[in-house]
């Protein structure tokens, strides 16, 4: 009667300790995202999107096809993010490992020898294992079985943190997908800014040819009392000048080439390009749809949401940390102190069953600490989410702005050349009709060379706007 007062009253008291260890701190509130994306870019609202034309059928360049695929094939940061999917792969693996039952199969063998006068040497000494035959001594114990162990997930502890590695996984991919569009962005950047080197450097070339002309044509008119050595040196030092240009262009080119070879994962060699066909080409018509098609197609909108669904599966994990937890363990197998007494039946039968609950009780500022930090990873992924939404909407909200303004930029800048092209060829026969000097020649040259780079760096920059806004809307990676 006592003992089952005692068990009870156990019991009460085990239950009402759970209980209490049960409390956990207020739980992290559950925000909603700030960042509510417009309706629409401007009055359209047209759906058809760029950003989900395949990178093949919106890059139609075959020199900048084969170097964006090689790319895709070689580049290092991207083999270095497969890598980390392969990481997140297996985390989800073991997470899902730690939902089932452990079991383990295993032998042992041991010796041991005790005391004479102790309970264990007094009981060994006076047991008959068979009429006439003691205990050996010393004691051998050898044994062969199978054990097994598993956590009950009550509380849903283990089963939320193997989702949130599964979102974390699924996040990796989508950053892989992030770096795919990036890498083909910057493949075609860089290969349109050669281009531009290209063409600037045969400008610079053709310049340094006028220039000598225009040299040989003052020291003549010098030798012909027409001229002065003030305007040979002018022309000399212009000369200088673009023939030190064309140097530096070089080497923007040489770097150009190189780090479109490191994007290629390989090492330095010549990149296959038509640099005749720069100024005709004619950037591409983007389309880009409504600002809800974001949260689909950018791989880094959705990589922060799945981070964000992770961080909250987490807070849920942490909090189940202030619960009970129920371990049952179990034991079958065979044990004997002489491995010939192993095949003796049933006697050599051996097996165990137990069951643990066990409840944090005092000093739970770990736990508590635990909770906290997934709290704060919580917000902070909301917040990271937030962020990428409006940096994508001003993201293409800039570059929408800038392939209307670089169209301008590129008419009157074409025009000006054009303007300045045709005032060369006055100049130079005002300059031997003596109704100009060599520096009005001088400067309208220059101006016309200046005209001429800017409006291929124009072009250039046209081109990589309309590169720019394709990634932007998430496009690439498809």
């Amino acid at each position: 009667m006592n003992k089952r007062i005692i068990y009870r009253t156990g019991l009460i008291a085990l239950v009402g300790l759970s209980l209490w260890s049960c409390k956990t701190p207020q739980a992290a509130i559950d925000f909603d995202s700030k960042a509510k994306l417009p309706n629409a870019y401007n009055e359209s609202n047209d759906t058809i999107n760029s950003g989900m034309t395949p990178w093949r059928q919106f890059f139609t360049d075959k020199n900048l096809t084969v170097l964006i695929e090689e790319a895709l094939k070689n580049n290092q940061e991207l083999l270095i993010t497969l890598q980390e999917i392969e990481v997140a792969k297996n985390e989800v693996l073991y997470k899902k490992g730690r939902l089932s039952p452990k079991v383990g199969a295993g032998i042992g063998a041991g010796v041991e020898k005790v005391g004479r006068y102790t309970s264990q040497g007094a009981g060994d000494a006076t047991t008959e294992i068979e009429p006439g035959k003691k205990m050996p001594e010393p004691l051998g114990d050898f044994s062969a079985g199978i054990t097994a162990s598993w956590e009950i997930d009550m509380w849903g502890k283990l089963h939320n943190a193997k989702e949130a590695a599964v979102k974390r996984y699924l996040g990796t991919v989508e950053g892989k997908n992030f770096i795919l569009s990036n890498l083909i962005a910057e493949v075609a950047s860089n290969y349109y800014e050669l281009l531009a080197l290209d063409n600037q450097l045969d400008l610079t070339l053709q310049y340094i040819d006028l220039q000598k002309k225009a040299l040989e044509i003052v020291k003549i008119q010098k030798q012909a009392a027409r001229g002065t050595e003030l305007g040979v040196k002018k022309f000399e030092a212009e000369l200088l000048k673009a023939q030190g240009l064309e140097f530096s262009i070089k080497q923007e080119i040489t770097e150009k080439e190189n780090r479109i070879n490191a994007l290629l994962g390989r090492y330095p060699q010549p990149i296959v390009r038509d640099k005749e066909s720069f100024m005709g080409l004619v950037p591409a018509t983007v389309k880009t749809g409504i600002p809800a098609q974001l949260l689909s197609n950018r791989p880094d909108i959705k990589q922060a949401e799945l981070e964000l669904e992770a961080a909250k599966l987490d807070v849920k994990a942490a909090r189940a940390e202030f619960y009970p937890s129920l371990d049952i363990s179990a034991t079958f197998g065979l044990n004997a102190f002489k491995p010939s007494y192993l095949t003796k039946l049933p006697e050599s039968i051996m097996y165990s069953l137990v069951g643990e609950l066990a409840a944090p009780l005092i000093n739970k500022s770990a736990i508590k600490a635990e909770f906290n930090t997934a709290n704060a990873h919580q917000v902070q992924a909301l917040y990271e989410y937030d962020k990428r939404i409006v940096n994508a909407y001003l993201d293409i909200a800039n570059q929408m702005s800038k392939i209307q303004n670089m169209q301008k930029v590129y008419e009157y800048k074409d025009s000006e050349a054009k303007t300045l092209t045709a005032s060369v060829d006055i100049s130079q026969e005002l300059f031997k009709a003596s109704r100009a000097d060599y520096l009005e020649v001088l400067m309208t040259q220059r101006e016309a060379m200046d005209a001429k780079l800017e409006l291929v760096e124009t072009k250039s920059k046209q081109l990589n706007a309309v590169v720019d806004i394709y990634k932007s809307l998430g496009g690439g990676w498809q």
